[in-house]
């Protein structure tokens, strides 16, 4: 391997995960076989925007100060780009952004980024890849659409049954189900692949180290999967989801934060579901095939890395900025002001060359992805960060790197702003909600979350020393606005 490693990290967006046993994901289940996969790695909060400035900076977003999709923060320090690139290191990103004002361009990368959410189908660079692949322009038909309160707006043509959809707007998350009808590689995940396999065609004979990241902007919605994809599930019988059920009868009120059609005229979920598990299963298996093709296309980079002969001196990690919440509490889409394993829990592996493959159950969380990139790279941020390096953990010098990770929301921002605070011991995991009611679940035993054991007598010393633990923690990372911090049970 070179002094310094290539650095190469592809995150998709939005990715189910936890508890999907019936997910495809061939390519990443390859990646595995050569890697260190981290089983318990969670996103520090379940919501874009803040994540992804917590990726760049190894802060919390009570530190760095983007809280909310809506409200991004000033760059008040360096992001792990500006330290990679004094160090040496020639940057590349591709895709999604999101992280706050600009784009990655301004932080010393290369390659193709936009601001805010954006949208690839209406840059140029995509129209030149269709033009250089003699592509057509994407067409989708619609199955289902799940509005907010601006989608009409927003979106003027996204109606259910509408079979020549374009996404032409100023930003692609339309939340809705259905389909590609043109070819695949019409699709943004192939257009990025295709730009991180032609920039790694220019550098494969660079002296310098170089860092590209890739950011999806699937599986995110809108589940936009073709033909090839769907036909993955056509005969897989997804059981009825084990919490899909769920009354949210013992749960905090910002559960219920949802859209129509599955929300009423307050915004509340309704229970027992608008659409039975039978149409639950068919949005899954249309979701699953979205990821399955965004999961093939980020396999075309691996591929394009061996093919290239730079797997020997390239580190790579593959993650994702959080969960989704399809289909799982009382029948939910997309996201909200919780801390479910659907939103939290991520896909986490890195390959090392040389490592070998394993797994580990230690504790890890967004904040730590920055600081382990820069130890990869031999160099640090100048100021202290949150987060702590990966790579003791993966030479095999500590088993752990926490004993319980903190996690936090603010809450989505346009629904709510509830605040979250969120710790798991490994075993344990205990939620406080800002006026509202604890939660204390063992999802070792209970891994849906159905059994709340905040009110049970036998847990009662367990919940206090988890909330003592919560607020010590709260204080280390520089968070001392946890006022918020009452007990309801």
């Amino acid at each position: 391997m070179k002094k310094k490693p290539n650095i190469v990290m592809i995150v998709s967006d939005h990715q189910l995960n936890k508890n999907h046993t019936q997910l495809q994901r061939p390519q990443y289940d390859a990646f595995l076989e050569n890697a260190i996969e981290f089983e318990q790695a969670y996103c520090t909060t379940p919501l874009c925007g803040p994540v992804r400035r917590t990726i760049l900076s190894g802060l919390y977003p009570h530190n760095h100060g983007h809280l909310y999709n809506q409200e991004p923060a000033p760059f008040d320090r360096d992001t792990y780009m500006e330290v990679l690139d004094r160090a040496g290191y020639d940057i590349y990103c591709f895709g999604k952004w999101h992280a706050g004002p600009g784009t990655a361009l301004d932080h010393q990368a290369k390659g193709f980024s936009l601001a805010e959410y954006g949208n690839p189908y209406i840059t140029e660079e995509y129209q030149q890849y269709l033009e250089k692949n003699g592509l057509p322009t994407p067409k989708h038909a619609i199955e289902m659409v799940f509005p907010n309160k601006n989608t009409s707006e927003t979106f003027p043509a996204l109606v259910q049954g509408n079979t020549d959809y374009t996404c032409d707007k100023y930003w692609c998350g339309e939340p809705c189900i259905g389909k590609t009808l043109t070819p695949k590689e019409t699709h943004e995940a192939f257009f990025l692949a295709s730009l991180a396999n032609d920039a790694l065609e220019q550098v494969q004979h660079n002296d310098k180290p170089f860092h590209m990241r890739i950011d999806f902007w699937g599986p995110h919605q809108p589940y936009f999967p073709t033909q090839e994809y769907l036909d993955l599930y056509k005969d897989v019988v997804i059981p009825e989801y084990p919490n899909f059920r769920d009354t949210l009868e013992n749960k905090p009120k910002t559960y219920r934060h949802m859209n129509a059609p599955i929300a009423d005229e307050h915004g509340d979920l309704i229970i027992p579901s608008v659409f039975s598990w039978a149409e639950w299963a068919r949005f899954l298996k249309v979701a699953y095939a979205h990821s399955t093709l965004v999961d093939n296309a980020a396999g075309q980079i691996i591929q394009k890395i061996e093919e290239l002969q730079l797997d020997d001196d390239t580190i790579i990690i593959w993650t994702s900025d959080h969960g989704d919440a399809l289909a799982s509490h009382g029948g939910m889409f997309d996201k909200g002001s919780f801390m479910t394993e659907e939103t939290i829990r991520i896909p986490f592996a890195i390959r090392v060359p040389g490592k070998g493959a394993r797994k580990t159950q230690a504790l890890i969380n967004s904040i730590d992805i920055a600081p382990t990139i820069l130890d990869f790279a031999q160099t640090k941020f100048e100021d202290a960060i949150d987060g702590v390096s990966l790579v003791p953990l993966i030479n095999g010098d500590v088993e752990k790197v926490r004993d319980a990770v903190l996690l936090e929301t603010f809450g989505q921002g346009y629904r709510d702003k509830t605040k979250v605070r969120t710790l798991i011991d490994g075993r344990y995991k205990y939620n406080f909600t800002e006026n509202d009611r604890e939660e204390l679940y063992d999802i070792t035993e209970d891994p849906y979350e159905m059994h709340n054991l905040a009110q049970e007598e036998q847990y009662q010393n367990k919940i206090t020393m988890m909330y003592k633990e919560c607020i010590a923690l709260m204080e280390h990372y520089g968070e001392t606005e946890h006022t918020f911090m009452g007990s309801i049970r």
